[in-house]
């Protein structure tokens, strides 16, 4: 079976399996660079495409993305061009399913004369036509249909549109939240996320083995169910392998941010979630009469990542992750200062495989002691039990402050929580926001979304169900002494 939902991700960790390679071996030439699509797509019969040479075209493309890419308008989505041709026009269409009625309720509903029956059948004039989609809801048999291109269909902030000349995809980055959505959900494999995979590479080779300066990985809870038969010991085991000195877990902060957010929820009454990028990007970009309401504190990767640096200033922070938009983050957003680089867990898996680590045979790495309220954050509905849990441990009763919070689902239940805020008719007090259905455990960059990996990461979250917020800072407060003392 395998790890990944769709073939388009396993092209997309050949390719920067490769660049891997080659970034540990410091052999990123041009001549090897170049020689990548060669030796993915080797002479013969095409896999995927209608030539070899097109496929070749593609990977290339991939493998500037895999170096980095060049980040439009501070974008790290971009669309491959070349790659996006497969997709029909979208519009409303007849299809195959029309039975030649003689009700003609399509026909009757049209405002425009869009329609007219040709030998029995429904026809549009598709220069008459306004698409408003009123022949499809008279039609008895769904025979009309309105298409859409998937990308678009994912986009929910609407950031994604046909240029009209080249009828491509095309990114609005002024609307654009990085969520990731339209990359997960291309057919085509059209649309992909910049890689900073090589820029992890240096991070470690660089360090000579630890001896220049140490290097830490935070990793998002969400790892304990990237792979169905794996525990996140040995995720961390592998992550270990690879180099780091080490591995901290990102719900350690996700425990601060609760303590937090749940002091300034208290005192301020109203606040909305500040842990994922691309809510807070929705927030600030189409609700913009709510950007003071948005939390105040770092996001967990940021916060665990600037209490590393605090105690070891010459350390260097690798964020590993199922979100695009955290690349983002790290780059442009206030955690910039503090982690040096984000890699998804598509590139993780390559990272593994670059150097032919089996998780199976690593030995695991125990994870830190983060609370079980730290470790929900990663679905849906989490970070509000862990506030409530802060407020009841900071000793806030219900006559002080009760907790109203919305968690919200994805763009489309975020939207609809906005909305109400920004209208004063929002009932709750606290909107947890997730750009990501079902929260991170269904981010764009998980290598799958099945129902055993959900089973993997409900093992690992229940792991410190006893742990109490105020004892897992403590710990932090620990670890950050040892982090000091190794640091000198």
């Amino acid at each position: 079976m395998s790890i990944f939902d769709t073939d388009v991700q396993k092209l997309k960790n050949k390719v920067l399996q490769a660049v891997a390679t080659l970034a540990f071996e410091d052999a990123l030439t041009p001549e090897n660079v170049l020689s990548i699509p060669e030796r993915i797509i080797p002479e013969g019969k095409p896999l995927l495409r209608c030539c070899i040479y097109k496929e070749r075209a593609i990977i290339g493309q991939r493998v500037q993305l895999a170096l980095g890419g060049v980040a439009p308008d501070k974008s790290v989505v971009e669309v491959l061009p070349i790659a996006c041709d497969e997709c029909p026009v979208e519009g409303i269409l007849v299809t195959q399913a029309c039975r030649g009625c003689i009700a003609h309720r399509c026909l009757n509903a049209c405002p425009k004369g869009a329609i007219s029956i040709v030998n029995r059948h429904a026809e549009i004039d598709k220069a008459k036509c306004v698409e408003c989609g009123r022949c499809a809801q008279a039609c008895s048999y769904s025979a009309i249909i309105k298409q859409t291109r998937p990308c678009i269909s994912a986009c929910k902030v609407r950031a994604l549109s046909l240029d009209p000349d080249s009828r491509k995809a095309k990114i609005g980055h002024e609307k654009c939240i990085s969520c990731g959505a339209c990359v997960y959900q291309c057919p085509f494999g059209a649309i992909s996320d910049h890689s900073y995979i090589t820029e992890a590479v240096r991070i470690l080779r660089d360090s000579d083995e630890n001896r220049k300066y140490r290097t830490y990985a935070v990793v998002a809870p969400s790892a304990a169910g990237q792979y169905a038969d794996v525990d996140m010991g040995h995720v961390l085991g592998g992550i270990r392998e690879l180099g780091f000195s080490d591995i901290v877990e990102a719900a350690w902060g996700a425990d601060f941010v609760a303590w937090l957010e749940a002091q300034e929820l208290s005192e301020k009454k109203f606040l909305t979630s500040s842990c994922c990028p691309a809510f807070v990007s929705l927030v600030r970009k189409k609700y913009s009469s709510l950007s003071d309401n948005i939390s105040h504190n770092l996001s967990p990767m940021a916060h665990m990542a600037m209490s590393i640096k605090q105690q070891d200033p010459a350390g260097k922070v690798v964020f590993i992750g199922p979100c695009i938009a955290k690349k983002k983050e790290t780059l442009y957003g206030p955690a910039a200062q503090y982690v040096d680089c984000a890699i998804t867990f598509e590139e993780m898996h390559a990272l593994f495989e670059a150097r032919n680590i089996d998780l199976r045979q690593v030995g695991p790495y125990a994870p830190d002691r983060a609370s079980y309220y730290g470790r929900v954050f990663a679905r849906c509905g989490g970070l509000a039990e862990a506030v409530s849990q802060a407020l009841k441990e900071q000793g806030v009763s219900e006559e002080e402050f009760a907790l109203k919070a919305v968690s919200c689902s994805g763009i489309a239940d975020c939207n609809a929580a906005l909305l109400k805020a920004s209208k004063g008719k929002l009932a709750e007090n606290f909107i947890e926001g997730m750009a990501c259905k079902s929260g991170c455990i269904g981010g764009p960059a998980c290598l799958s979304h099945g129902a055993r990996n959900r089973v993997q990461f409900g093992k690992y979250e229940k792991m410190e169900s006893e742990r109490t917020i105020s004892g897992a800072i403590h710990a932090v407060e620990e670890q950050n002494d040892a982090i000091k003392e190794d640091a000198e």
